[in-house]
Formats: C-alpha cells, structure tokens, sequence
C-alpha cells in the first residue's frame, strides 16, 4: 500500500455472508489509507503485517444508499461503495462511524507464511502459499516474499525445482528457470519471476500457468522450491 498517498480509500468487497450478522468495517491503516470491507478475514494479510491500526463498524441501516433499505444482497453497492464514495469524497470522516474495534478484535484467516527452512541433511527448500492467480494473466502468486527468496542466492537463469500441491496431491513439479523478465525465456515456456508485490510467482511467457497446468490457488494450494543439483 506504499504507493498510495495517506486517505486513499479502498473498498474490498469478498462477501459470501452478505446480509448476515458479520460486521461491515472501514478500518485505517497507520498509514492514514481506508479500507471499506466486510469482516470476514479480508483483512487478514493486512494485520498479520501489523499495518492496521483500527476499525470502526458501519451501521448497515443508517449508512447506506438511500432507498435500499429492503435489499440485503447487494452489500457491495448499498453499504461498501456508498461509504467508499462518502469518505473519499469528505462527506463522512472516520470518526463518524460506530464501534472502534482493535486489529485483534477482527475476524482473520488462518495463513502460513513462506519461509525458508533446511532439513537435517542440509537441504534448503522455499514453502509458501499459492494465495492468488493473476486474473489478467494466469500467472501464480505465493506468498514467499523476496527477501526470504533472496537466501537462496539465485542468479537469473538458474534452475529451481517446484512442486505444486492441491492438499497432498501434487499437481504440477518441473525444474523452471528464474529470471528477470519473461523475454527471457521462448513463448510457452514456464519461469519464476518476481512480481509486482515482491513474491515469487509462477508464469509462462505469453501463455496461462493455470490453464496450461491446471493449477489454482487458495489455503489448500501450497508450493516448495528447491536447489537443483549441478
């Protein structure tokens, strides 16, 4: 969120509960950025990085698009736009919200964090998550972040071992080069790069590593790299 100046305002609809009891938020991060939301764990990235400083919660009669009072399902327009739009615009500001809740008060998602671990022989592996597909390109997003990736010492166009998992079963393992951009390698071939949010992801050059491997991600997708022997 570094690239966005203090009061920006997101709104973050994720929302299977629509109309039900959770809570709808806008919570502030310490850098001064709102964020207009169901609590249902869409925070969960946000505050295991200890960016949230607190929320408040939205009264879902009072503060909504005027004449939706009988929907209940379409929260993303009535509740989370509508307030979106009132604190970009300065009609409303943050304090004029309800409850202060705490970041530990919010509902979060169970994660595990990429990290970087070695075995009692001495073998070094990378294990993350599959967290999300670029939906414009089909590429993989784990959430090994670059400077856990940078102890492995790679330089581009070496090979690194990966082995994707659905639960147990695994569904793609191949050894794929890293590199810088994706000229770097032939059209329809597979690479690691690092992407815009500084992870490591998985991709094919002019092509869909999710369509091409049948791959996705989510909590049940989980991902090692590992050294390739020379």
């Amino acid at each position: 969120m570094g690239y966005w100046q203090p009061d920006t305002v997101f709104v973050s609809v994720i929302d299977p509960g629509v109309g039900s009891n959770r809570l709808s938020l806008v919570a502030k991060t310490k850098a001064g950025h709102y964020i207009v939301t169901p609590d249902n764990g869409t925070l969960t990235h946000l505050i295991s990085q200890d960016l949230i400083e607190s929320a408040r919660v939205i009264n879902e009669d009072t503060h909504r698009l005027p004449g939706s009072e009988k929907s209940s399902t379409f929260h993303g327009r009535d509740i989370y736009a509508f307030n979106g739009a009132r604190l970009a615009s300065g009609q409303t500001t943050y304090e004029d919200y309800g409850q202060e809740l705490k970041p530990e008060e919010l509902v979060t998602l169970p994660i595990r964090p990429g990290k970087y671990q070695v075995d009692e022989s001495n073998n070094e592996t990378l294990v993350g998550n599959i967290d999300i597909t670029d939906v414009n390109f089909g590429s993989l997003w784990s959430n090994i972040p670059l400077e856990t990736f940078e102890i492995f010492k790679i330089g581009y166009g070496e090979l690194l071992h990966v082995q994707i998992k659905n639960d147990e079963l695994v569904m793609f393992e191949a050894d794929l080069p890293y590199v810088h951009t994706f000229a770097d390698v032939d059209p329809g071939q597979p690479l690691i790069y690092i992407n815009s949010v500084y992870t490591v992801a998985f991709g094919i050059h002019t092509g869909s590593f999710e369509q091409m491997y049948h791959v996705g991600a989510g909590q049940d997708w989980s991902v090692t790299l590992s050294k390739v022997n020379k």
